[in-house]
């Protein structure tokens, strides 16, 4: 189970006092995490989940804290942080920064459709355009420096071929770097795959786990939607899902003409930043009782993204 940080009642008990929510039902690892330690929390007064942030500085939580509050603001279902009666959003809990939420409704798609991708689309849409005006600023820390600096010393562990996909790859983000850069930016979530959408029936009811969220070019949260939401078990897209995922994006925000020339290679760079993270997380949770996502997916997902430059940029002719 991916609890890095377990809990004992009492100290859950008394962190919880100053929220005013109750008495403490019952709690519960959840053992889908991948980078922090989370938990369902049953209150007198309600559903939530804490979160113990064990990746990234503590001064970032301010980030993603105001930019929770805005998408809240703006409508869009995403948890935010619950304050304590006292006023504060963060608190601490077993050393490390602690974020209690909403429990948002819903369930994991296992199989997405052309449905789920649209509403996807639409979300995606809705959360760039919310901060679009008035973006919070962070770099990704996982972004482009990150990739070029981690990139040839993951790369020693790989075979030929591995090296020689990757090695191509880090060449191709150097040099498309100074154009991505001028690409439309706003917030990003960073990280929407599809455990991190909740459906209530056929209603997109949820999006959680921000923590890899950033400013950077919008073209690249859609990417890494692509990469996972749209996808046949041997890497190839199916354009059913993909037509619709676009679709349900360029309807609230088209498309520009550099975004659709620089669609296939963003969606190369999505598959090496997560080839990279997970190849990481393979070794450095080697051996222990956590949940660590295969990195082959995204070498096989860069493999087959080698080819596709000819037909994707189809779905921006809308």
């Amino acid at each position: 189970m991916s609890v890095f940080t377990p809990l004992e009642r009492h100290e859950l008990e008394a962190f919880l006092a100053p929220y005013g929510l109750g008495r403490l039902l019952e709690f519960e690892g959840i053992a889908a995490g991948t980078e922090n330690s989370n938990f369902f929390v049953s209150l007198e007064h309600g559903e939530y989940v804490l979160t113990l942030i064990e990746r990234g500085p503590r001064e970032d939580m301010g980030f993603f804290i105001a930019l929770l509050d805005v998408l809240h603001a703006a409508g869009l279902p995403v948890p935010y942080a619950v304050r304590a009666q006292d006023g504060q959003a963060l608190g601490e809990l077993a050393g490390l920064p602690a974020l209690l939420q909403p429990r948002l409704p819903g369930r994991h798609v296992a199989q997405p459709n052309p449905h789920h991708c649209q509403a996807v689309g639409e979300l995606l849409a809705r959360l760039h355009l919310a901060t679009r005006a008035e973006m919070i600023e962070r770099p990704s820390d996982r972004g482009l420096d990150w990739m070029l600096a981690e990139g040839p010393l993951q790369a020693l562990r790989l075979d030929d071929d591995g090296r020689q996909l990757l090695k191509a790859a880090l060449a191709e983000i150097v040099q498309l770097r100074p154009r991505l850069a001028h690409l439309p930016q706003a917030n990003l979530h960073g990280d929407l795959f599809h455990d991190n959408v909740l459906f209530d029936g056929n209603r997109l009811s949820g999006v959680i786990d921000f923590y890899n969220a950033c400013s950077g070019p919008m073209l690249y949260d859609l990417a890494i939607a692509a990469n996972d939401w749209c996808v046949e078990p041997g890497g190839q897209f199916d354009h059913h899902r993909l037509n619709a995922l676009l679709a349900g994006y360029a309807v609230l925000r088209p498309f520009s003409a550099a975004e659709a020339e620089l669609w296939p290679a963003m969606l190369r760079i999505a598959c090496v930043r997560f080839w990279l993270s997970r190849l990481i997380a393979a070794e450095a949770f080697a051996g222990q009782d956590v949940l660590i996502k295969d990195p082959e997916e995204f070498r096989r997902l860069l493999v087959a993204r080698q080819t596709l430059d000819a037909g994707l940029g189809l779905p921006f002719a809308l």
